[in-house]
C-alpha cells in the first residue's frame, strides 16, 4: 500500500452507519421544540405555572413549523427517491433531514443574533430564512445526487421536499394568501377558509411577504445551478482518465462503510482488467489418507477493504479445506485486488483443480534459510516442491509486487525444484509512516535480495537430502475482534520434523505486524526454525487502514497463544504426505497502476473540493445577496 492508497483508506473514518430512522426523528423533534423556545417569544406572565404553558406553546410551534418538515422530509424522501429511481434508505434520508434542520437553526441563529446586536429588523431573519431554506434544498440536492446517482434534474424531486414542507407552512401561517390575487370570490373564500391560518400562527410571520417565496424559488434555482458546476468540475477528471464518476465511487463507497452494501464493487467492476493468476495448493495427509493440513495461495491480494472483493479471501479458503487450512499472503499488492467478491469462486475452482493433480510423497528436507541484503528465506522441499517464505524483517516491509514474486519463484526453480509455494511472510511495517510504506517494487534492491534469497533457498533444497517427514498442526481461536486487528482464523501453527530438526510455520489471521512482535515470538517458541506469517486479511481494515497485528491487542497474550497453537502441533506430529501442484485462474483485477490511479484522483477531489465548494457556496452567497438588493 502506498501512502496515497493509505490516505485514502484512511478516509473511512468519517463515515459512520446512519442511526436509525426513528432516533433521528426524536432528536429532529427535540431540536425543534429548542428552537422554538429560542425564536418564538412568549408574553410577560405573571404565575410560573402560566410560564410553563407559554413555554410549552412556543416549545410545540417550534416543532410545529421546524420539525414537521423535517420529518415529512425524512420519510418521505427515501420513498420519492426510490420511487424514481434512486437508492437512498429511510435511515440515510431522515439523517439528511436532521443534519438539514441543524443547518437550518444555526442560521436562523445566526440571523437573530445579528438583530438582536443590530439595527437590522425581524425581516432580516425572514430574509436569511429564505437562504437557509435554498441552502437545505442544494445540500439535499447534492447528497442525493451522489448517493442515488440519478440525474440532478430528477433528484430535485425528492430533494425539495424539506424546503417545500417548510414554504407551504409558512404561506399558509403567515397569511400570505391573502396578499395574493388569485380568482373571483369563491375561490378567494375557499383560500381564506383552508389555506390561512393566521390567527393561530405566531405573530412574527406576518412580516412574511409574497416577494419572499418568489426570492426563495430563485434561489434554489440558482443553488442548483451551483451544485451542478460543482459536480461537473469535481467529476471530469474522474471520467476523463478513469472511464467512471466520482459519485460511483462515493455511492459505493460510503454505502459499504455505513451500511455494508456490495455497491463499491459494483464501481470497482468497470475499472478491471483481466489476470491470469497461479493458485498454488500444498496438501498434507496422513498415510491412511486423512488430511490434517491444506496451504492454498493465490496469487493475488486479499483486498481492497472489509469484505469488498477479496478482502476476506483467507476466510473464504479456510472454509473451503478438509483439513486445517493455511492461506498465507502471495507476493501480490494492491493492483492485483479481486474486483468482486465472486472473483474468490474462480481461485476456489482453480484450487480444486490443482488438488486433482496432486502427487504425495512421504519425504522432504530439513529447512533452510537464506540471506541476501535485507531479505531471509525459509526454505523447506517436500519432493520435487518447495514451500519458500519471504521476510524483511526485522526491517519493515508492506506487499511485495506481482513481478517480483514471479521472478523469485522461477530463481528458486532453476536449480531443479518442480513447484514453489512463495509467501510473503508480511510480518514486520511501521505502519503508514514514508513515502512507500515498504513496497517492494520491480528494480528496487529489496527485489534483487529477495530474488537472490529464493535463488540461493532453491539451490540449496535441490541438493539436499531427503528424509522420512512427520507433520503436526494446531489452531487457537481468539476472542480478538477485526477492529482489534485479528480476523477469525486466529492463530494456526504447522510444525514439521525431518531429521531430528523440528520447523513451525505460524500463521496469524491479521494485516502485517508491528515492529518487533515476529521476533519475540520466535524468541518463545521450543523449534529448531520458525517463521511468522500474516494472511493479510482485509477485513480487519473496514474502519481503519492502519490496524496492523499488535497494534490494539496484548503481545504477551499473542505470544502465549502462539505457544499454546504451536505445543499442540508438537503433540500432534505424525508421519505424513505431501503434495504440490499449481493452477492457473483468469480473474478479474484492478489492474496495472489503477489503484494507485484511483487513490490519487480520490485524495485530490477531497483536498480540492473542500476549496471548491467553499468557492461555490461564496459566489452563490454573492449571488443571492445582489438577487436581494435588485429585488
Amino acid at each position: 500500500m502506498t501512502a496515497s492508497q493509505s490516505n485514502l483508506a484512511g478516509l473511512s473514518r468519517f463515515v459512520f452507519r446512519a442511526p436509525s430512522w426513528y432516533r433521528s426523528v426524536l432528536v429532529a423533534l427535540v431540536l425543534a421544540a429548542f428552537a422554538g423556545i429560542a425564536a418564538f417569544d412568549s408574553p410577560e406572565v405573571g404565575r410560573v405555572w402560566r410560564g410553563i404553558l407559554f413555554v410549552g406553546r412556543d416549545a410545540w410551534e417550534g416543532m410545529f413549523f421546524v420539525g414537521i418538515p423535517t420529518v415529512v422530509a425524512g420519510l418521505g424522501t427515501a420513498w420519492v427517491d426510490q420511487y424514481v429511481g434512486g437508492r437512498l434508505s429511510r435511515d440515510r434520508s431522515m439523517l439528511l433531514a436532521l443534519v438539514c434542520e441543524v443547518v437550518l437553526v444555526a442560521v436562523l441563529a445566526v440571523a437573530g443574533t445579528a438583530v438582536y446586536l443590530t439595527p437590522l429588523g425581524q425581516r432580516f431573519v425572514f430574509d436569511t430564512l429564505v437562504i437557509g431554506l435554498a441552502s437545505v434544498f442544494a445540500l439535499r440536492l447534492l447528497v442525493i445526487v451522489a448517493i442515488s446517482r440519478t440525474s440532478l434534474l430528477v433528484a430535485t424531486v425528492p430533494a425539495s421536499i424539506q424546503t417545500g414542507a417548510a414554504a407551504v407552512l409558512l404561506f399558509v401561517y403567515s397569511g400570505t394568501v391573502r396578499l395574493v390575487e388569485v380568482g373571483g370570490p369563491i375561490e378567494r373564500a375557499f383560500l381564506m377558509a383552508y389555506a390561512s391560518r393566521v390567527d393561530v400562527a405566531p405573530p412574527e410571520l406576518t412580516l412574511i411577504a409574497p416577494e419572499h417565496f418568489l426570492l426563495l424559488g430563485a434561489t434554489c434555482t440558482l443553488y442548483a445551478g451551483a451544485v451542478w458546476a460543482f459536480l461537473y468540475v469535481v467529476d471530469r477528471p474522474w471520467r476523463e482518465s478513469l472511464g467512471v464518476s466520482v459519485l460511483d465511487f462515493l455511492q459505493g463507497f460510503v454505502g459499504h462503510i455505513a451500511e455494508g452494501s456490495r455497491e463499491l464493487e459494483d464501481f470497482f467492476e468497470q475499472l478491471g482488467e483481466k489476470a491470469v493468476v497461479p493458485v498454488t495448493v500444498l496438501a498434507v495427509r496422513r498415510p491412511d489418507g486423512t488430511e490434517t493440513a491444506r496451504w492454498v495461495l493465490p496469487m493475488i491480494h486479499p483486498g481492497p477493504m472489509g469484505e469488498i472483493g477479496g478482502g476476506n479471501l483467507p476466510l473464504r479458503v479456510a472454509e473451503e479445506t478438509e483439513g486445517l487450512g493455511f492461506p498465507p499472503h502471495a507476493t501480490a499488492g494492491h493492483d492485483f485486488n479481486l474486483v468482486t467478491e465472486r472473483e474468490v469462486g474462480r481461485l476456489l475452482t482453480a484450487a480444486d483443480r490443482a488438488s486433482e493433480k496432486l502427487g504425495y510423497t512421504a519425504e522432504a528436507t530439513r529447512s533452510v534459510r537464506t540471506e541476501s541484503g535485507e531479505a531471509s528465506v525459509v526454505g523447506q522441499a517436500f519432493g520435487d516442491g518447495a514451500l519458500l517464505v519471504s521476510t524483511f524483517a526485522p526491517g519493515f516491509a508492506d506487499d511485495v509486487e506481482y513481478g517480483v514474486g514471479l521472478s523469485a519463484a522461477a530463481e528458486a526453480r532453476t536449480s531443479g525444484i518442480s513447484d514453489v509455494m512463495l509467501a510473503d511472510a508480511h510480518n514486520s511495517n511501521n505502519g503508514l509512516d514514508g513515502a512507500d510504506l515498504g513496497h517492494v517494487t520491480p528494480g528496487s534492491s529489496r527485489s534483487f535480495d529477495m530474488i537472490s534469497a529464493a535463488g540461493e533457498a532453491g539451490e540449496q533444497l535441490a541438493a539436499a537430502p531427503r528424509d522420512d517427514l512427520a507433520v503436526g498442526v494446531g489452531h487457537v481461536e481468539t476472542q480478538w475482534d477485526p477492529e482489534e486487528g485479528v480476523g477469525p482464523l486466529g492463530v494456526r501453527v504447522m510444525v514439521t520434523e525431518v531429521d531430528d530438526q523440528r520447523t513451525a510455520y505460524v500463521l496469524v489471521d491479521g494485516n502485517n505486524m508491528e515492529p518487533g512482535l515476529r521476533g519475540e515470538i520466535l524468541d518463545t517458541l521450543d523449534v529448531d526454525e520458525a517463521e511468522v506469517l500474516t494472511t493479510d486479511t482485509h477485513i480487519v481494515n473496514t474502519v481503519e487502514a492502519e490496524n496492523q497485528v499488535g497494534d490494539a491487542i496484548d503481545w504477551e497474550r499473542l505470544i502465549d497463544i502462539v505457544e499454546r497453537a504451536t505445543e499442540e502441533a508438537v503433540a500432534d506430529l505424525a508421519p505424513a504426505e505431501v503434495g504440490m501442484a499449481t493452477e492457473r485462474a483468469e480473474v478479474t483485477v484492478f489492474g496495472n497502476d489503477r489503484t494507485e490511479t484511483l487513490a490519487s484522483h480520490a485524495n485530490a477531489a477531497v483536498q480540492m473540493g473542500g476549496a471548491l465548494a467553499a468557492a461555490v457556496v461564496l459566489a452563490s452567497l454573492a449571488l443571492s445577496a445582489l438577487l436581494f438588493f435588485v429585488t
